[in-house]
């Protein structure tokens, strides 16, 4: 990590934390302040904030809005701005605008809208010599990594299919407005003006598919048996860019793939374009209670299919720690290395800028399907 000097009586080389007071916030400050970094925590509750700050011995910045945030940002310009407040596509682009004047930028984003977004503002980036890091949490990293792995030296592919499959403990609490807001906006495929995002790489364009849809069961390297199915959210952008394949499919395990289900949620998600459905949506979600439990499976999972031209195919894993902890440490770990002058200008996704090997320095371990043998995913 580069060296700290003062100036104006702050910190240079600080990192700011966005939503330093939620759950994931916390998690990567602690991560950073560990690693050495000048943290700063940003949010609403001035007297959450004193609190986490004095914990990391941080410095702490009270903003009520993403506007407000982005108006400090370019007063204070700190060296690299990690943004972990959600819904991504209402809060991605106004904030990192503000950091691209002085300094990179690094979210959490997993939707298309959002990394569409950032993607749109690689040229001004390249401009103003700084690095904007979209998807820097579990979904989007693993599954574009082993994507990375499988085709590092070979030509593009011609089809894809990744899937995510992460075990995560939850603590008791609520949801969260964050969350909840995140899940609702995310998860219908909406942008600005209500349009349909897609949710599947056919021919290279976004286009229409079952939400839910091929379902496959899946046995990871441990021997859980899985069910993956399609879920239209930001790794799929990061998978077509990883392999150049015209045809990619991106399932998750958290995804319905029962038949009800499928034939329920596109009535449902129908629903939640109706932006008065979703802010109720949003506000019940926000409120429901989570129990405690242990994560359900030893491992987190990124899985990915490659096939080319020829017929050739490359299957492989990712195995992980909690999907929680993983992005913790990706999130740090990406911006330790912006921190340290490793980035380039312009828009990247973590293993578009760093490659396949960034999610092993952050606990992850590649295996070949090849060399386990297992069971041959089929449709359900």
């Amino acid at each position: 990590m580069s060296s700290l000097g003062r100036e104006e009586g702050r910190l240079v080389n600080e990192v700011w934390v966005l939503g330093g007071t939620g759950r994931t916030g916390r998690a990567i400050a602690a991560e950073l302040a560990r690693r050495g970094a000048a943290i700063v925590l940003v949010g609403r509750d001035a007297s959450r904030l004193d609190t986490a700050a004095r914990a990391l011995g941080a410095r702490m910045v009270v903003a009520g809005s993403p506007t407000a945030m982005a108006e400090a940002i370019r007063r204070e310009r700190p060296a690299v701005t990690v943004n972990t407040i959600g819904p991504f596509q209402q809060t991605a682009a106004v904030i990192a605008d503000a950091a691209l004047e002085g300094g990179d930028y690094v979210d959490l984003g997993n939707d298309v809208a959002t990394i569409s977004q950032l993607v749109e503002r690689d040229e001004p980036a390249r401009r103003a010599g700084h690095t904007l890091v979209t998807g820097a949490g579990f979904g989007v990293t693993a599954t574009e990594s082993v994507v990375t792995w499988l085709v590092e030296g070979r030509p593009p592919a011609a089809r894809v299919r990744i899937d995510m499959i992460p075990s995560i403990a939850s603590t008791a609490g609520v949801v969260g407005d964050a969350l909840a807001a995140t899940l609702t906006e995310g998860l219908p495929g909406i942008e600005g003006g209500g349009r349909f995002q897609g949710r599947r790489i056919t021919h290279g364009r976004l286009a229409k598919a079952p939400f839910g849809g091929s379902p496959t069961r899946l046995t990871t390297p441990d021997g859980d048996q899985v069910t993956t199915a399609l879920l239209p959210l930001g790794e799929l952008l990061a998978a077509e860019h990883a392999s150049k394949a015209p045809f990619v499919d991106a399932g998750s395990s958290e995804a319905p793939s029962g038949a009800l289900a499928r034939l329920v949620m596109p009535a449902g998600l129908t629903l939640l374009h109706i932006a008065p459905l979703r802010r109720f949506a949003t506000r019940r979600l926000a409120a429901v209670k989570v129990s405690e439990r242990p994560r359900p499976r030893k491992h987190s999972w990124a899985h990915a299919r490659v096939q080319w031209a020829d017929g050739t195919t490359r299957e492989g894993w990712l195995r992980l720690p909690d999907a929680n902890d993983f992005t913790a440490t990706v999130a740090a770990e990406v911006t330790n290395r912006l921190l340290a002058g490793q980035g380039r200008p312009g828009t990247y996704t973590p293993a578009a800028l760093f490659g396949s090997s960034l999610a092993e320095s952050c606990g992850g371990e590649y295996l070949l399907a090849e060399e386990l043998n297992p069971r041959t995913p089929h449709d359900v």
